[in-house]
């Protein structure tokens, strides 16, 4: 097991007899009154002593142990941490507090946990995957607290907290600013993962909220092009009107063709005709603003092939989440005007410290582990209890701006809105809240459900809508109206009954039409902000 012990201006032995400072006992949880919120956050950038009830002057020993994956394939991720670790214990600690690190790369997380506990930890930083978080959660003293990096609701309680970014959170602030933009119907795309089904239902849940009509969802194979093409052309009913296209220039051909027409007439058809050569579609699209839930990359290839099926930013506004953030979309000119939400800027000076202890450049799971130790730090030498301390009512103010810990184990963090506007670098057009004396979300993430797929709901496209004939030829050249659906929606798949396992095919499809489509295989070795999986 790999075991370093880092003391402030000493590194050696640990003695091995290292004790909580407080007394155990039994911790309801999810029932801990958190008293009202006030507009003073606690800045966790300050020492110790400069914090929010904090007493350095303690004598005891104390450890934190800290549980990382730090060899193995995800060793990048867990030294991102370890790095961010040390840099807080160095910059912030007193001398009596030592730190332990346990690789987590193992078959038995239960064995390498309990290894952790023989340094009679205060805390506990860390794991990064659900998996090890729900393992941890299910066999950890009760008055321990966890503080992962999963953004897994089902993964938190009982003291395992989240330090990582809630996706709830930021599906709730777009639709916020789709709300404040009068958007009345919207669509979605999402990845076809565990992670985009309960993403699209949040943003359900929140449409309820702020009363925008979601009209429809649609999921695609994440960095497979012939998926997000087949999915983009799906939502943007090319087919219906492409086909209503059609339609509207062969009535328009056959009257030139087959009808005695005056001059008038004739020039008013063959005006129509001409105009109708030059596009490819008749007809609207149902909805006025399209949410994107995946990252940046699949985002640009669905907007493509949305203009490629004649929808654009002038069609439908686009919104993203803080998966666009860093993405190349902010130099692309044709998402001009897509809004998103994300992160306050992380403070240079944490950058700075980083770069100095670990010669690389922070990310935002650097800031995460850095301030997870601050907190850690904190409540330890803080002269309320650890529950008091760590459920702030009012927050903290950490590398990324302001956030506070539930009970319930997940987080909220105030975000702020950016709009891109093709020079490489998206403006910010509304700040990040800096109290929660307004509270900043109605989203709970263990009350939502993932929703399945399901196409927008339309009246379909007549032809006939789209052109002017002579009055006395329109019985004869009636048309039908096309694509219609009225199928009502959305179908919230219950999560207890959710299978994330391939559909049965021992019964072959036999349609010459059916063309099935092989996903491309996605190796992750990084971790995203959203999401966390083994």
């Amino acid at each position: 097991m790999n075991r370093i012990f880092i003391y402030i201006g000493l590194i050696g032995l640990l003695c091995a007899c290292v004790s909580n400072r407080y007394d155990a006992k039994t911790i309801d949880w999810s029932d801990i009154d958190t008293g009202p919120t006030t507009n003073s956050p606690l800045d966790l950038y300050g020492r110790p002593s400069d914090g929010y009830g904090t007493d350095i002057s303690d004598d005891t020993s104390h450890n934190i142990a800290v549980l990382l994956p730090l060899s193995g394939q995800n060793a990048p991720v867990g030294e991102t941490i370890r790095a961010s670790v040390m840099a807080a214990v160095l910059s912030n600690a007193p001398s009596n507090l030592s730190v332990s690190f346990f690789d987590t790369n193992s078959d038995d997380i239960k064995a390498t946990f309990n290894q952790a506990l023989e340094t009679s930890p205060s805390v506990i930083i860390g794991p990064v995957f659900a998996d090890n978080a729900r393992t941890i959660r299910d066999i950890k003293p009760n008055d321990l607290p966890v503080l992962s990096f999963t953004s897994d609701a089902s993964a938190l309680g009982n003291g395992v907290i989240t330090m990582a970014l809630m996706p709830t959170n930021g599906v709730e602030a777009t639709l916020r600013e789709m709300s404040a933009d009068k958007i009345k119907n919207f669509i979605i795309f999402a990845p076809d993962t565990q992670s985009g089904h309960l993403m699209a239902g949040a943003a359900k849940s929140a449409s309820d909220t702020y009363n925008i009509n979601l009209g429809g969802v649609y999921f695609y194979q994440e960095s497979n092009t012939d998926s997000i093409k087949e999915t983009a052309k799906s939502a943007s009913l090319n087919d219906a009107r492409t086909a209503a296209h059609t339609r509207a220039r062969i009535v328009l051909s056959d009257i030139l063709t087959n009808e005695q027409l005056n001059i008038l007439e004739k020039s008013n058809l063959n005006n129509q005709l001409e105009k109708l050569s030059k596009t490819e579609t008749v007809g609207a699209i149902p909805y006025d603003g399209i949410l994107f839930l995946g990252n940046g990359g699949d985002t640009q290839t669905l907007v493509s092939f949305l203009r490629y099926y004649n929808v654009s930013a002038n069609d439908a506004r686009m919104y993203g989440t803080t998966m666009w953030d860093g993405s190349n979309l902010a130099s692309d000119i044709t998402m001009s005007g897509a809004k998103f939400a994300t992160l306050p800027q992380t403070k240079t000076d944490f950058n700075t410290l980083y770069e100095q202890i670990s010669g690389t450049t922070g990310n935002r799971l650097a800031s995460f582990g850095y301030d997870a130790t601050n907190i850690a730090i904190g409540m330890i030498y803080s002269s309320t209890t650890p529950t008091a301390y760590l459920f702030n009512p009012s927050g903290y103010i950490g590398t990324d701006g302001l956030f506070k810990i539930k009970p319930t184990g997940d987080n909220e963090r105030a975000l702020r809105i950016l709009q891109l506007n093709a020079s490489g670098t998206p403006i910010e057009i509304k700040p990040a809240a800096q109290t929660f004396i307004q509270p900043l979300y109605t989203t709970s993430p263990q009350d939502i459900e993932p929703i399945e797929a399901y196409d927008i709901e339309t009246t379909g496209i007549d032809p006939d809508d789209y052109i002017q004939i002579p009055e006395r030829f329109k019985s004869k050249y009636n048309s039908h109206t096309i694509g219609t659906n009225t199928k009502k929606s959305p179908t919230i798949q219950r999560s207890q009954i959710i299978a994330f396992l391939p559909d049965d095919d021992s019964e072959s499809i036999k349609n010459d039409n059916f063309k099935p489509i092989k996903s491309d295989t996605v190796k992750r070795s990084l971790i995203e902000e959203y999401e966390i999986e083994e």
